[in-house]
């Protein structure tokens, strides 16, 4: 049986899309971009190879599309955005070759989002917790361990000076016991993925002075 394609019209919600009628009756939907692509008219026979063809095609430009667009909110990890489209339904294969394009022009680059993250965290995160995060979002180990070993560690000290200052400063308001501060104090810098040396240094320093 022949398969010809009867009518070709554009939806009325979504004008970049399409819905193709084969032998009077709707057999697909897909966008304008990929009838142009193929040079789909009416009248023209078409085989079920070619509507395969098609329908892998057109949900590549969605996929492409979504993957874009969940950058365009925020840069994301290649962990990340395969995540969020594989949550969309898409198959891995098609995944696969978004990813392709995304790193051909530059739209992902794990290693300068690590740059990136390290910089914007290190003014309120040590690097034990910045670390931490990195694996979470699925940097490799070579990325995360070379970014870490770039990190400024004036710049690193100088946060924990500022945000153990200021936590410091909370807790002598309402505790006296000074062994109960150096915990408190402690575990909220170590929280915070400072090393514990850098800690236990600023905490002596605090407490003798008050001492």
């Amino acid at each position: 049986m022949e398969h010809i394609i009867t009518k070709i019209e554009v939806q009325k919600r979504n004008k970049n899309r399409v819905n193709v009628y084969v032998n009077e009756d709707f057999l697909f939907a897909c966008s304008a971009e990929i009838i142009y692509n193929y040079g789909l008219k009416s009248g023209e026979k078409i085989d079920i190879d070619k509507i395969k063809s098609i329908i892998e095609e057109d949900n590549y430009i969605k996929c492409k599309n979504d993957a874009l667009h969940i950058i365009e909110k925020a840069y994301k990890t290649q962990k990340q955005i395969v995540e969020k489209l594989l949550i969309k339904g898409y198959e891995k294969s098609t995944i696969d070759k978004v990813i392709l394009f995304l790193k051909e022009y530059n739209f992902l680059d794990d290693s300068k989002f690590a740059e990136m993250y390290v910089k914007e965290k290190l003014g309120s995160q040590g690097r034990n917790k910045i670390k931490y995060s990195l694996i979470q979002k699925g940097l490799d180990e070579s990325i995360i361990k070379e970014k870490l070993q770039n990190i400024d560690k004036e710049k690193e000290e100088d946060s924990l000076e500022k945000l153990g200052m200021s936590k410091y400063g909370q807790l002598i308001k309402r505790e006296e016991d000074t062994r109960k501060i150096y915990k408190k104090l402690g575990d909220y810098l170590m929280r915070r993925g400072y090393p514990w040396e850098d800690v236990k240094s600023f905490l002596n320093r605090v407490l003798k002075e008050r001492s």
